[in-house]
């Protein structure tokens, strides 16, 4: 209160003292009497002249840099005040207004507003200080404006004391939503909050994410880059550089600021997206100097100046590049035209703008409207007289469309709708008082009415929201040239409420796309298929591209980070933009594998059944009669049959019944095959020893029919038990990265492995037994250890392959070793028989074969009586018996008797083995 109490003073000594305004009267721009009395505040002027940097009178200084945009403004107040006054909404009651040039200064605001606050019907221009001014009646009850947050912001905290309403037009800074700080304060336009979210939504669809942004060292332009600071990381987009200019022009050093900003932007080449929060007086001398530098940007424009004509008119202003730029929402404003073309041809007394406006209008009679503007401007820096002629009315005249062309339609609905805001709300505060009295009411209950008053223009309907905001959204504009001019066009509207933009057409739907040609980024855009990689850059936007591995995918530029596939059922390459789904895969038919193996089957069954039909056409030849005849020949080439039959189960997809079918089917066959081998192996064995031990434990051994049920019984048993517990089923494998395998599980590899162990188990007795069976001149049980030791080979050999083998060949594995070992038995046992058969038929006959019955017992019995150990044993019995020099006759007779004996044994025991095979009567010959 005393820093108000000092100002107060003080203003009353600028106004008693200054020579550019030698009374209050003469510091008001216009006025109109009325009932109730509404302040205006309209930076009309660019600066305050001034010759020092600081001054040392404290004097109100001359206004210059007239500009006519804000003209425009001040006439659209008057208009708006004229439209109720001449409307039925105040019946009887006249608003008048005091309007007062701000020139951009705070402190000239300040005191106007000390004016505004001053006592109504009070001899002197004074403010009386109160404890409670709830009775207090100043001049004004309302106050619309100023334009610029920073000078809004101080007069706010003016008005507050007396909670006078205030209407801001223009003052967009997010603070004044505050209304703790600012409760007296309205505005008919959005918060910067809203245009900041849009302007960071639209970068970020356009795909840029380097950018840069200038604004002024005030409040505005401070809150304005904290909450665009804000937004742009919330939409992944970063900020090269910020520059700060000098608020106002007053300020010596802003040539200085513009020529460091302007170096800056050509040193960061990458950016071409630049964000400005300006006056329009600071874009002006931007963009005059970008031009001669010939900087070409995308430039996004704030509300401040995105449709300020005097810009548009730049001389070869689109040399700057694109600019795409946010205004208010437009509204009808063709009552102002037509208010602008009926303008008074001679300034009043009453309304000193037009007056100055004459003065400046007549000294650029001559130039061109393109530069009339500017012409008006730097007119006005120079202190003139002014002298009405018909000159001066004449071409005032003429120039109206030029005036028209100034006008900001966004900006003169919102200082529109600030007047019809204020309109509505007295007369719902009228309707029970007298407001032809000035004394009706106080500011601060029209301020309360303000705040819930809904209002029209006449087209549609406002209300103020609860931060006394009036969310009317923005139009998108963007500076095209047509016909060599500059224009401003709409492009889409932004709707606040669901942050989106609405585009009208598919020619502005063109505009956006062709948007995104302009590229600004810190790193060279990724691919889909790639993802970013952050480096140690401060900023989340410069990064480098890196492939996506497999089994992950980007679909989309500058992702940050791959997707991962489902990695069950879906795959990728590296570098992928998409995931394929997994092929499924087995043995098929058509398999190159799978038919090579078929076709080895089919030959196998095919030498089967021609080894039956050559048996059978032979069946009493002594080769069949050897081999164990024809039932066991005909078990043993069924289990082969089988066996190769069991390898198509292994083929095509799996199903549960081949999955159970083909490791039993195998397991069984191939466990009654070598069942059968084994009693051969027996026989042989039994047939070829003279140990008489050996000889009777064979003898009580052989039972073939018991052997091979039993053997092929605990099989039998081991795979029902497999089936019961813990049987194959189909399983999906899904391990590998690119295909899912279908595959048969085998249940239990516990079961699988002993099913195997058994065969192996069975197939070594039965190698022993060949083994101790196999004589030089019997060569079955030779060929029944060299097929078993294949079986071993390959069985041995697959473990290792199985264990490591992956994929859709998997079966194909365990195929090849069932018909190496198949194939392996078949051709031993069976092969060297048919030879015989077919090319050898001298040998298959009863004489041949007692031929070498005959030539293995001698053999056999002369390597053993003649043995080492034997002749000792013998030599030592006949020593000890007679020492005598007969003794040497005695023993060589000894061993004639031993052979003899020896041989008829063997050819006894020969017989009996063969006694299916040849005649009695030969036999006993023998």
């Amino acid at each position: 209160m005393a820093f108000l109490i000092i100002l107060i003073t003080c203003f009353v000594i600028i106004l008693a003292t200054s020579q550019p305004c030698q009374t209050p009267d003469d510091f008001v721009a216009a006025t109109s009497p009325g009932h109730i009395i509404i302040g205006g505040l309209f930076a009309i002027h660019e600066k305050m002249l001034s010759s020092e940097d600081s001054p040392r009178r404290p004097q109100i200084q001359k206004c210059v840099g007239f500009e006519i945009s804000v003209f425009l403004q001040t006439l659209a107040m008057i208009h708006s005040i004229e439209m109720i006054n001449n409307s039925t909404l105040l019946s009887g009651v006249k608003l008048g207004y005091e309007i007062y040039d701000t020139c951009t200064e705070v402190t000239v605001a300040m005191a106007a507003t000390l004016r505004f606050l001053s006592k109504f019907n009070w001899s002197r221009e004074t403010v009386e200080f109160k404890c409670d001014y709830s009775s207090y009646m100043p001049r004004v009850k309302a106050v619309i404006g100023s334009g610029y947050s920073e000078i809004t912001m101080a007069v706010s905290r003016m008005l507050n004391l007396q909670l006078m309403p205030q209407v801001g037009y223009e003052s967009t800074a997010e603070i004044l939503s505050d209304k703790i700080r600012f409760p007296s304060f309205l505005r008919t336009v959005p918060s910067d909050f809203h245009q900041i979210k849009a302007m960071a939504h639209l970068i970020q669809k356009s795909g840029w994410n380097w950018i840069g942004i200038i604004t002024t060292d005030d409040d505005y332009g401070r809150l304005a880059l904290n909450t665009f600071i804000i937004q742009a990381e919330a939409n992944n987009v970063c900020i090269a550089f910020k520059e700060v200019l000098p608020a106002f022009l007053s300020d010596n050093t802003i040539e200085v600021r513009i020529n460091q900003t302007l170096e800056k932007i050509i040193l960061e080449a990458q950016v071409n997206v630049i964000v400005v929060f300006l006056r329009q007086f600071h874009v002006f001398d931007l963009f005059n100097k970008a031009i001669e530098m010939n900087i070409n940007k995308m430039w996004i424009a704030s509300d401040n100046w995105s449709t300020a004509t005097k810009i548009t008119t730049i001389p070869n202003v689109k040399k700057i590049g694109k600019v795409v730029g946010f205004a208010f929402r437009r509204g009808n404003i063709s009552s102002f035209h037509s208010f602008l073309q009926n303008l008074h041809l001679l300034p009043s007394d009453s309304n000193k703008l037009l007056h100055e406006y004459a003065m400046h209008l007549s000294a650029c009679a001559y130039v061109k409207d393109t530069d009339l503007s500017q012409c008006i401007s730097n007119h006005s820096q120079r202190t003139l007289a002014y002298k009405a002629n018909k000159a001066i009315e004449r071409k005032f005249v003429m120039r109206n469309d030029f005036l028209r062309d100034y006008a900001e339609p966004g900006l003169i609905h919102s200082i529109q709708l600030a007047v019809f805001a204020l309109g509505y709300a007295i007369r719902d505060l009228c309707q029970a008082r007298d407001c032809q009295n000035p004394n009706a009411f106080q500011p601060w209950e029209l301020l309360g009415v303000l705040k819930n008053v809904t209002f029209t223009d006449g087209w549609n309907s406002f209300h103020f929201d609860a931060h006394g905001d009036l969310n009317t959204g923005y139009d998108v504009v963007l500076w095209k040239e047509i016909n060599g001019h500059m224009t401003v066009t709409k492009m889409a509207e932004y709707d606040l409420q669901n942050d989106v933009f609405i585009i009208p057409d598919q020619e502005t739907k063109n505009e956006f796309r062709n948007l995104k040609q302009i590229q600004s980024k810190c790193s060279k855009e990724c691919s889909p298929g790639q993802m970013k990689k952050t480096t140690r850059s401060q900023h989340i936007c410069c990064y480098e591209c890196e492939n996506c591995p497999e089994n992950h995918y980007s679909n989309q530029t500058d992702m940050p980070h791959c997707l991962l596939c489902n990695n069950k059922t879906h795959w990728a390459p590296v570098r992928s933009t998409m995931c394929f789904e997994k092929e499924v895969e087995y043995l098929n038919w058509n398999d190159s594998l799978a038919i090579l193996v078929l076709i080895l089957s089919l030959l196998g069954i095919i030498f089967v059944l021609v080894v039956g039909i050559i048996f059978t056409r032979n069946l009493n030849t002594p080769v069949v009669k050897s081999a164990g005849g024809l039932r066991v020949c005909y078990v043993i080439l069924l289990c082969h049959f089988l066996n190769f039959a069991s390898t198509s189960f292994f083929i095509g997809e799996p199903q549960d019944f081949t999955c159970k079918t083909r490791q039993t089917l195998f397991g069984v066959s191939f466990t009654l095959c070598i069942s059968c081998i084994l009693t051969k192996s027996l026989k042989i064995l039994l047939a070829f020893s003279f140990d008489p031990k050996l000889q009777k434990f064979l003898k009580c051994l052989y039972r073939p029919i018991l052997i091979i049920f039993t053997c092929t019984g605990i099989q039998v048993v081991i795979c029902t038990l497999w089936l019961i517990f813990a049987a194959p089923t189909v399983e999906v494998n899904v391990s590998l990265p690119r295909v899912i395998i279908l595959e048969c599980g085998e249940g239990s590899i516990l079961a699988f492995g002993t099913m195997l162990g058994y065969i192996a188990i069975l197939a070594f007795i039965c190698f022993i037994f060949a083994f101790k069976g196999r004589y030089e001149n019997y060569n079955e049980a030779k060929f029944i250890t060299f097929g078993l030791l294949i079986y071993f080979i390959a069985w041995i050999t697959f473990i290792p392959i199985y264990a490591t083998t992956f994929g859709k060949y998997v079966p194909a594995v365990e195929i090849i070793v069932i018909l190496i070992s198949n194939y392996g038995i078949l051709c031993c046992t069976f092969f060297p028989k048919c030879y015989v058969i077919i090319c050898k038929q001298e040998i298959n006959t009863k004489s041949a074969f007692l031929k070498i019955i005959y030539s293995y017992s001698f053999h056999s019995v002369s390597s053993i009586a003649l043995s080492p150990a034997s002749l000792d044993s013998m030599s030592s019995n006949i020593t000890m018996t007679n020492p005598s020099s007969s003794g040497k006759s005695a023993t060589r007779q000894k061993k004639k008797d031993l052979q003899a004996q020896a041989f008829a044994h063997i050819c006894r025991e020969n017989a009996t083995s063969v006694s299916k095979t040849l005649p009695r009567k030969r036999i006993s010959s023998i």
